[in-house]
């Protein structure tokens, strides 16, 4: 699905009030609605003390609608505070305000410079500002934010933390209210997808407030976000009568003396994932541990690579293979096939960039931040980081999968898909090398090279989150490898 900025957002609104039609009112309703639906699962003790902080915009307009339709729902300890920090409000926040005087909800007002009293309340909700800044907060704002987060209360932000640009770049130096949940509407900010927004956001969940759908899709933006939808759209069902031949030869070039886990856990993940036949390339101190641990993989010495090169569909090479800068460079001689190449391998082309002139087409890189920054340069931002990688994608006609708690998978045409699953349970050792071994099995099954990351990104993670939903505080990337026939069978879905 799109994912759109902040302006296109207030475009879909516009458009939903005048072809729906519904009065902008009746929309903002909607939404508090919506999140008061999201909120009560959340937070279910109705003796909860919430404290509703709005400003005097459509963001604070939605807080005084939710304000209301809480108490409606039998929550009775709610105290909202109107900050009158700006020069104007909206109309419908007045309409809302005149609503709030027919309940029994407490009102108290602030103007600039007032003092702000303590806060005891268990919850407090942030409808400050939303999504429309685009500057630092400063002053009485930066005054309040910074008061909010020096209580224990959980903090629930409406649409956007305060402080928080909803898209562009997110600076070190800007100061946002630290919301435990958000609860967006409609879409995903896109700032929420990048690690700064984790000074501002722990969680967040969507709702639905009835926006055109298909008008949303059809504004232009490079971001979308993958969903279980699209999995089920690119899966190809295995058919009667087909074989081990019609699901291609992975070829995994891996592993060293002191790493050949690495190389295990890639093999493991192509053969779970679905390649006809799976071989490695691994140093001959390996052979006992791989035929041990995966039996149904076959052994490709190293010295045989040149002349059977031809019988393997797609080519994986990195995970734990070391400083093999020779080796390394001969796979990028032989005739191009797809290629995913990772870890130790990205380093070695950081050190000798002319070997970047030589990446086939179609090739997939996996680097984490610190390969990246190795590859293209220190980078400052995430946003700049992202820049680079589109950029490079388009020049080099690759692919390249930057992996981040929301992996970004950016297209050679400059188009970046983003990854949401996945957990913190995952962040252990060997969970890249899954990820290669998985990349380089579909690229042998024959998915191109857009959809073989876009399947291994989302089922990589999925598994993960089965495995996480059964308790499993820790992830470790071998019972991982076992997850990923169920995360295939289900399509990305929860049995």
């Amino acid at each position: 699905m799109n994912i759109i900025t902040a302006a296109q957002t207030k475009d879909a609104d516009r458009h939903t009030i005048e072809t729906e039609p519904i009065a902008s009112v009746d929309l903002m309703e909607r939404a508090a609605n919506a999140f008061v639906t999201a909120f009560i699962p959340l937070y279910p003790d109705s003796n909860t003390s919430i404290l509703i902080c709005c400003g005097t915009g459509n963001n604070g307009g939605d807080g005084l609608a939710i304000a209301r339709l809480l108490q409606a729902h039998g929550y009775d300890a709610i105290t909202v505070w109107v900050v009158r920090f700006a020069n104007s409000e909206r109309d419908d926040f007045t309409a809302n305000f005149a609503r709030l005087h027919n309940t029994p909800i407490r009102i108290t007002e602030f103007f600039p410079g007032d003092k702000l009293p303590d806060i005891d309340q268990t919850v407090i909700i942030d409808a400050l500002l939303g999504s429309g800044l685009n500057k630092p907060l400063t002053g009485d704002w930066l005054r309040l934010v910074k008061h909010i987060n020096g209580v224990p209360g959980r903090k629930v932000a409406v649409d956007v933390p305060t402080g928080l640009r909803a898209d562009g770049i997110i600076p070190d130096t800007e100061y946002a209210l630290y919301a435990h949940d958000v609860i967006s509407f409609q879409r995903p900010k896109l700032s929420f997808f990048f690690p700064e927004s984790a000074k501002a956001i722990e969680r967040f969940h969507v709702v639905d407030i009835g926006l055109d759908e298909s008008y949303i899709e059809r504004l232009p933006t490079d971001f979308r976000l993958i969903t279980r939808d699209d999995i089920q759209r690119i899966y190809r069902n295995r058919l009667p009568f087909s074989h081990k031949g019609t699901y291609g030869h992975a070829l995994l070039i891996a592993g060293n003396t002191r790493t050949m886990g690495a190389a295990l856990l890639c093999c493991g993940a192509s053969v779970y994932s679905g390649a006809g036949l799976t071989s490695a390339c691994i140093p001959p101190a390996g052979l006992a541990a791989l035929n041990t641990c995966h039996p149904e993989v076959m052994y490709c010495p190293e010295e045989d690579l040149a002349e059977i090169w031809g019988t393997f569909d797609a080519v994986g090479i990195g995970p734990g293979l070391g400083q093999r800068e020779k080796l390394l460079t001969a796979c990028l001689g032989y005739s191009a096939k797809p290629m995913v190449i990772d870890a130790d391998a990205i380093t070695l082309l950081a050190r000798e960039p002319s070997l970047m002139e030589k990446l086939p087409t179609p090739c997939i890189l996996t680097p984490h931040m610190k390969e990246f920054d190795r590859l293209f340069g220190a980078h400052s931002s995430w946003w700049d980081r992202l820049r680079t990688a589109r950029e490079q994608a388009e020049a080099r006609h690759i692919v390249l999968v930057l992996k981040n708690r929301y992996t970004f998978i950016v297209m050679p045409d400059g188009s970046v898909y983003i990854n949401p699953t996945g957990n913190p349970a995952m962040a252990s050792g060997g969970m890249g090398d899954v990820l290669t071994g998985m990349l380089t099995s579909f690229l042998a099954q024959g998915y191109p090279p857009q959809e073989a990351a876009i399947l291994a990104c989302y089922l990589h993670g999925t598994a993960g989150d089965q495995l996480a939903a059964k308790g499993m505080a820790v992830v470790p990337a071998g019972k991982l490898i076992r997850m990923i026939p169920l995360a295939i069978g289900n399509r990305g879905g929860f049995s």
